[in-house]
Order: C-alpha cells, then structure tokens, then sequence
C-alpha cells in the first residue's frame, strides 16, 4: 500500500509569502525612516494577500495549511506593520499614549482575524462582519503615504489626529458594523462597456497621484460601512413598522 504524499500547494501560498515579506519589509523601511517605501510595501501586501484567495479558489487549490498560513501572514502585513510605521512615523513622539494607540490597533487586528476564522463557515460571504485588516492597513498606509510625501507630521495637532484614527480604526475593525466584501465579484463575468469606462479614469488617477488617490479610497472604504449599517437599520425598523 503506497503511502499519499503531502505537501502545499504552491501559487497561493507563494503569494501569501510575497504578502508576508511586504510586511517585515514594511516594518524595516520604517525603522530605517523610508516611510513612503514602507507605505508602499503595506499597499503591495493588500494586493498579494487579495491574489492569494482568488488564485486559490480559481485553481482549485485552497486548504486548510494555506487558510491558517494566510490568518499569519495578515496578522504580520495588516495587524503589525502598520501599526510600527504609524507609530514610527507620528506617535514616536507621544510616549506612551503613542505605542498604546499603536497597540490597541494591533490587538483589535489580531481579535478581528481570530473572530473571522471562528466564523468563516457561518457568515455571509456577501460581507464582513467589521472593517477587515487589508481595510485598516490600507487607511495607516495611506496617511503615511500621503503624509510623508508633504511633510505632514510637523506639530502636535496632526499626532494627535494620527492617534485618533489609529484607535479608530482599530476598534472599527472588531465592530459589528458590515462592510461589502466584493466576493461575489467574478472576474468571468461580462460587465457593461459604461462600467469598464468608470473603472478606467480611477486607474489613470492611481497613477498620477497614487498617495492622495489610495488614501481617499480607503477613506471612502471606511465611512462605507457605518452609511451602509444605518441603512439597513433604517430599512428594518421600517420593515417592522410595516408589520404591525
């Protein structure tokens, strides 16, 4: 009897590798004070980690290695580093309230991805259940991205408004407000040509002004789901009224 031969698959895991390493390089840039290289490296992290899943559920190749090898990496790309870079780059100088905001953003991420393992089988695939950690890493990237590149850390206000949205974020990330997961989007599908053209002109805006461009749709992507939470109360509580 010939015994089965184990191993991992090797593209998505190959590309959670690629997300991992942007992250402790994320976090040695910063070290090294190369924010916008660091910023960049979180932001090349979110692109990877996105390939990894979609990759695997296109070649038939997810498991149960390559779920928990993914959880790891994104409490290192989305949890740590942009907490560190945050941290090094505007709350050094608050003391101890600068690495608490920076930690209370680590622990919520970590508390997030532990929630969404536990509930990986049960919730609707349609959305998730808090800000997810790429999200919350995408809105400190982007401020260091942006903030960097005109010199914006120059005073107590700005720290001060770096900490908030720090903490913010953080806590937005073990809410139980919902935000669009985008899963249901299949790159098979045919969209319309006036789509495609709406999607073009954002393309040409990342490259031009990459920083400014990210950062406000991370923003955008941030404030969606409180907007979108209160709607559908609105709609439920109307529904209800409707009943009776």
């Amino acid at each position: 009897m010939t015994k089965s031969r184990r191993g991992i698959y090797l593209l998505p895991n190959l590309l959670t590798t690629g997300a991992l390493f942007s992250g402790f390089y994320s976090i040695v840039a910063a070290m090294n004070q190369h924010f916008t290289s660091a910023a960049i490296a979180i932001f090349i992290a979110i692109i990877l980690d996105g390939m990894d899943g979609r990759i695997a559920r296109l070649t038939n190749t997810q498991s149960a290695f390559g779920m928990q090898y993914d959880s790891l990496s994104d409490m290192i790309s989305f949890g740590l580093a942009p907490s560190l870079v945050v941290y090094q780059w505007a709350l050094f100088g608050m003391g101890k309230l600068g690495w608490l905001a920076a930690f209370v953003y680590t622990a919520c991420a970590s508390l997030r991805l532990a929630r969404f393992n536990t509930q990986a089988t049960s919730i609707d695939k349609r959305y998730f259940q808090g800000l997810p950690s790429p999200g919350a890493a995408a809105v400190l990237g982007g401020l260091v991205w942006f903030g960097s590149g005109y010199g914006l850390v120059d005073g107590t206000t700005i720290t001060i408004i770096c900490s908030l949205l720090t903490v913010v974020v953080g806590l937005l990330m073990v809410s139980n407000i919902r935000y669009h997961s985008f899963k249901e989007f299949d790159f098979k599908n045919r969209i319309s040509f006036m789509a495609f053209l709406i999607i073009v002109p954002v393309f040409v805006l990342i490259a031009i002004e990459p920083a400014s461009i990210l950062f406000l749709l991370a923003i955008i992507y941030t404030i969606s789901g409180p907007i979108f939470t209160l709607i559908l109360l609105h709609r439920h509580r109307a529904a209800r009224k409707d009943a009776r």
